[in-house]
This record gives C-alpha cells, sequence and structure tokens, in this order.
C-alpha cells in the first residue's frame, strides 16, 4: 500500500495554490491523497500570518496532532508556509514534535525536507527571500475545470498592518510567455477558467521592463514583457492589462479573474481590458480596508476615502454590471467611533456585493503592533463589526436582488454541500447560484440559470440549458504551474 497524505490550508488564495503544489510533489514521490489524519503518513499545515485566527487554528491542531503523533511515531508532520517563515522557532518550541518547519520560499523543496526528515530527525529549513521566481513545480488541483496562476510573489507595500513583505520578500514577476504557456497547457488540459493570483497584481512587470529600460530591445524581449511592451514605447511599466488581454486570448479559456489589485495602483487600462475583453468576468476585488482617511493615511494605504470612490465610480461607468467585493478591517489602531462612521458611509454608498470583514489583530513585526496604547478595546470592536456586518448584508442583498429574473451564465462547481438535490455553479460576477436539476452534470460544465430568488449571499435558480459540456478530463495528470 501506498504511503498517503493530507494537506491542509490556514490562508489565503496564495496559500491554496501552494498547497496545491506540495500536493503535487507528494504525488510525484508516490504518495496518494487521504482526508483523514488517522490514515495519512504525512501531514502537512500550509500556514497564513495575515490574521491571529490563522495562528491559532494552527497551534490549535498541532496540539490535537501531538497525541496521534506518540501513538504512530512514523507519522510526519510538515508546517510550512507565511506563519513558517515568520514564526520557526515558535513552531519548534510550541509543537517539538513537528518534523519539517519550511517557509514561503523553499515550497518545492518539501519532499527533499520530509526525506531528510525521515532519515536524519526533524529539520528547519528557511529561506529569506527569492532573488528569482520559482521554478515550475507540479500542482494536484481539485477542481479541473479552474485553475489559479501565480504571476508574482512578494509585496512592496509597506501597510502598517501587514507581514506579507517580510515572509513573502520583494515583488518578482513571472515572465510573461513562461505564464501564457502555462494557460496554454491548462486550456488544453479542459482548465476553462483561470485566476491570476499577486499580492498587487496591478504591479505585475514592472520589475521585468524596469530590466529593460534604457537596453537594446531584442527577440528575447518578447519572452520576458510580451510582444505589446516590445512594439510600444519602451517605458517602466506595470504589464497587467496587457497579460488580461493576452491570458483571455488563449483558446479555450473562456474566463479570467484575478486578485487581488491594490487600490492606488488600480491603472485606467485594467478597466479597459475588463470592459473590453469578453473572457475577463465583470468582478472587481478591491480592498478598502477602511473608509477613514486617518486610519488609512496610519495604515500606509496611499489612497483616500475618495480617492477610492472615484475609482468605483470610474470603474462602473465602463462596466454598469460590476460586481465588487472588498476586504474591511474593523478596530485599528486608533479608530474612533468618527472614523468608523465614515467606513460605514463609504459602505453604504459604495454598495458592495460582499466583503471580508476582519477584526484587527496585531501582527509581531508590522507597525501597527506597536501601537499597543491606541488598540481598540475588543467589545467595541466587536460592536462595530456587528454594525458593518448589518451595512454589508443589506448591499449584498439588494445587489442579489437586482439579479432576479435575469439569465446567467454558471459555471457548475458541483453539488450543493446543504442540498444533495441541488447544484451549485458560479456566475461571471462570482455570486453562487443554486439550482435542482433532474441531470447529472458534470463540473466545469457551463449551464443558463435563470435567477428566481435571492438570499443575502447566494441567489437560487431554475435550469434552462446546459450549454456547453466540461471540457477536462475525470482526472488530469499533474501538470507544470
Amino acid at each position: 500500500m501506498n504511503r498517503r497524505y493530507v494537506v491542509r490550508t490556514y490562508g489565503c488564495q496564495m496559500n491554496e495554490h501552494d498547497s496545491e503544489r506540495i500536493a503535487g510533489l507528494l504525488e510525484m514521490d508516490g504518495l496518494e491523497q487521504t482526508e483523514s489524519f488517522d490514515d495519512a503518513d504525512v501531514i502537512v499545515l500550509n500556514t497564513c500570518c495575515i490574521r491571529e485566527n490563522a495562528d491559532n487554528k494552527l497551534y490549535g491542531q498541532l496540539g490535537n496532532l501531538k497525541k496521534l503523533k506518540e501513538e504512530r511515531p512514523d507519522l510526519q508532520i510538515a508546517v510550512g508556509g507565511c506563519l513558517a517563515q515568520k514564526d520557526r522557532d515558535g513552531i519548534r518550541e510550541r509543537a517539538p514534535h513537528v518534523d519539517v518547519v519550511f517557509g514561503t520560499h523553499n515550497v518545492g523543496r518539501a519532499t527533499d525536507l520530509l526525506g531528510h526528515a525521515r532519515v536524519s530527525g526533524p529539520i528547519t529549513e528557511i529561506i529569506e527571500e527569492s532573488e528569482s521566481f520559482p521554478s515550475a513545480l507540479p500542482v494536484k488541483r481539485d477542481a479541473h475545470h479552474a485553475a489559479w496562476v501565480t504571476i508574482q510573489i512578494g509585496c512592496d507595500n509597506s501597510c502598517a498592518f501587514c507581514i506579507v513583505p517580510s515572509v513573502r520578500g520583494k515583488e518578482i514577476s513571472r515572465p510573461y510567455n513562461e505564464l501564457i504557456s502555462e494557460v496554454e497547457q491548462l486550456a488544453t488540459a479542459g482548465v476553462t477558467e483561470v485566476t491570476l493570483l499577486g499580492q498587487n497584481v496591478n504591479s505585475y512587470g514592472r520589475d521585468l521592463t524596469l530590466k529593460l529600460r534604457g537596453t537594446e530591445v531584442s527577440a528575447e524581449s518578447s519572452e520576458l514583457v510580451g510582444e505589446a511592451w516590445v512594439r510600444g514605447p519602451h517605458t517602466a511599466r506595470p504589464l497587467f492589462s496587457d497579460l488580461l488581454c493576452s491570458v483571455a486570448e488563449v483558446t479555450g479559456i473562456r474566463r479570467v479573474r484575478y486578485t487581488s489589485p491594490h487600490p492606488k495602483d488600480l491603472r485606467p487600462e485594467t478597466i479597459d481590458a475588463m470592459a473590453q475583453v469578453p473572457e475577463v468576468c465583470e468582478h472587481l476585488h478591491l480592498p478598502l480596508q477602511s473608509g477613514s482617511d486617518d486610519v488609512l493615511s496610519a495604515m500606509h494605504r496611499g489612497y483616500t476615502a475618495d480617492r477610492y470612490i472615484e475609482k468605483v465610480d470610474a470603474a462602473r461607468r465602463q462596466i454598469p454590471d460590476l460586481a465588487l467585493s472588498t476586504d474591511i478591517i474593523v478596530g485599528f489602531p486608533g479608530e474612533t467611533d468618527a472614523d468608523f462612521e465614515r467606513t460605514l458611509e463609504v459602505a453604504a454608498e459604495v454598495r458592495f456585493d460582499n466583503a471580508y470583514t476582519f477584526v484587527y489583530s496585531p501582527r509581531p513585526g508590522t507597525e501597527a503592533a506597536e501601537l499597543v496604547q491606541r488598540f481598540v478595546p475588543a467589545k467595541i470592536s466587536a460592536e462595530r463589526m456587528e454594525r458593518l456586518r448589518r451595512v454589508i448584508e443589506r448591499t449584498s442583498l439588494k445587489g442579489n436582488e437586482s439579479r432576479i429574473g435575469h439569465d446567467e451564465e454558471v459555471i457548475v462547481e458541483g453539488q450543493s454541500k446543504r442540498d444533495s438535490e441541488m447544484l451549485t455553479g458560479r456566475t461571471r460576477h462570482n455570486r453562487l447560484v443554486h439550482f435542482p436539476a433532474q441531470e447529472r452534470i458534470r463540473p466545469g460544465s457551463y449551464a443558463q440559470v435563470r435567477v428566481t430568488e435571492a438570499r443575502t449571499f447566494n441567489l437560487v435558480g431554475e435550469l434552462l440549458e446546459v450549454t456547453a459540456a466540461a471540457k477536462h478530463r475525470t482526472r488530469i495528470p499533474v501538470v507544470s504551474s
């Protein structure tokens, strides 16, 4: 019997994609996936450190696994990702039963480190910074019709609350044509929807064009930065809008999404691409974080609330049917009642379709964590969070109600988790739609669904027709990513 593995992810989409790579490496090493810790020979916990609850989940899980390790000494436990990058010594101290600790820059060494630990005992390996974009790694995807494509790692911003620059390093963009080649491979395998990932996708390619500024442009230059830049002015600029258009041109790709842009760097040409290229979905995730200019300044976000609203308004003028989601932090150090009221006002004015809201949690090593004297009491933060939740739910419901009677194209994701008689699909606007189906429809198929009911965060509809069958094979072999 082959050895078996479990990979658990505590974090964002970047972490999820890293977990796909780890799973791909483990399967290339001959292991088989299982869902049960009890059946696993290798357990990998891939972590985030953006918010405190991810820390708590990790250490809680490691505590639970201690007994399992005592019962089965041959079980290997590995911790990777952002928290491991930041808290390497703390993990080893709090959970000495962990066999391997690795960071964000050496995901590709996961299986090598596990092999070392089997022979030589526990190992911690943290690389402080990547000098180049990581080499392509095998990937094990759960959803065969959709794929994440990492276009950039690291972040050059200095948000006061964020630990990402410390654990992910400086921005490094992946070569342009390498990305297009990956999307082409995915499309050949039957993937029809791709999501472009980066900490700040707006700035994709700026580092690449800086390297070429003032140099002689050659045939090799287009491999790095794409033909549009080579044909146009050789200025140092982001290439994200070019990339959106090129990915959309790949045969077989029907939907292109991206996350996350930074409001201060959202450029008109990106909105132009969204408006003009049919494959780019009409959904924009644009983190607000706060509606108060004072708080935004303290966060070092680089924009005002009015500037944020201006960018939203400009996007909606070009894309009237735009769906908008966001991130908002409640209780940032020094946030006053007036600051929070402004956040409520902006949220109501912008009319978010969805929002990921968080109570501020201090992350050691960040500027905001040092503002202890300005921390907002937990009770006040909780009260503010509840008020914000009501505003977001109200605008989300209104947005969903506006879809009643509309025929929506959905990509079928599978059975509803709550009702086996219902299927779940996702619209171009990133809304979930639940609908009954008499026939079995493979995930990855496209269908027209008429919306009949609106709920706060999802829709209910009726199936009109299947417009395109799923193209992927039942199981895609591990592919480069």
